[in-house]
């Protein structure tokens, strides 16, 4: 069984945190992942760094920047990543934009991920569609789960097809807008939270953006499995390096 549906079937709330690969410093990332792991995350999303972000909020761009500038590449991340299963248990998932897979090769960066212990991928630019008619076999072959986002104006038909082509779970946008831009939950945000619950998916949902503390941590889990916090992260990573990410963690889930 994939390790995303093993964490899935976990009696709690999960964490999960994401991080660009490459940042602060360019071999940052594995310390990065196991020092999460010690922290008690539950699942971690490895941004690959592109130059043309579309929903990422300012905090991120500027982490897949100076990631950039540092040297961080698809052949890079996956070399630092060769050897995480010897000290990583916990979900790996790599989220990135379309085009540095399909430069690389669909096939070829899926057949990676297995080889080095990867368990899904989240590609926000990659069409629910297309990834049905085109990939989706490719991803079943080298047991690589796809995480599809929804937003509150998702409708209830795409809703139900993503549903039913997904293995995971759903990555639930908690706002129309950028990630690291929201202070709280409101009514609405809570009743699309209660909205999606309400309509018994197979797939648990995971709540991303606008989450950065324990408060918004409660929120955004009362109506979902868990949640996904990336902006507040990186911001604490930025001010406090990688050896306060106990403290960060700890803030989030005491």
């Amino acid at each position: 069984m994939n390790r995303i549906n093993q964490k899935l079937q976990e009696d709690k709330k999960l964490l999960s945190i994401y991080f660009s690969a490459g940042y602060p410093s360019l071999n940052d990332t594995v310390s990065i992942i196991e020092n999460l792991e010690k922290s008690g995350v539950d699942m971690i999303e490895i941004g690959l760094p592109f130059s043309d972000p579309l929903a990422d909020g300012p905090t991120i761009q500027a982490s897949s920047t100076e990631a950039l500038k540092n040297g961080m590449t698809t052949n890079v991340l996956f070399d630092q990543l060769k050897d995480i299963r010897k000290t990583v248990s916990i979900p790996l998932i790599v989220m990135g934009y379309f085009n540095p897979m399909l430069q690389y090769g669909v096939e070829a960066f899926c057949k990676k991920c297995q080889d080095i212990g990867i368990d899904g991928l989240i590609i926000p630019d990659l069409p629910v569609d297309v990834y049905n008619d085109q990939y989706k076999a490719i991803f079943e072959t080298y047991g690589l789960i796809n995480v599809f986002l929804i937003t509150p104006q998702t409708s209830v038909e795409r809703i139900n097809f993503i549903d039913s082509i997904s293995n995971g779970f759903i990555y639930m946008v908690s706002s129309a807008s950028v990630t690291g831009s929201s202070s709280g939950f409101g009514d609405e945000q809570t009743a699309y939270f209660k909205r999606i619950a309400n309509m018994k998916l197979k797939n648990p949902q995971i709540v991303g953006f606008g989450i950065s503390n324990n408060e918004t941590f409660t929120q955004a889990t009362q109506y979902a499995k868990g949640a996904i916090i990336g902006s507040a992260f990186i911001k604490h990573l930025s001010n406090q390096g990688v050896n306060a990410i106990t403290n960060f963690v700890n803030s989030i889930i005491d």
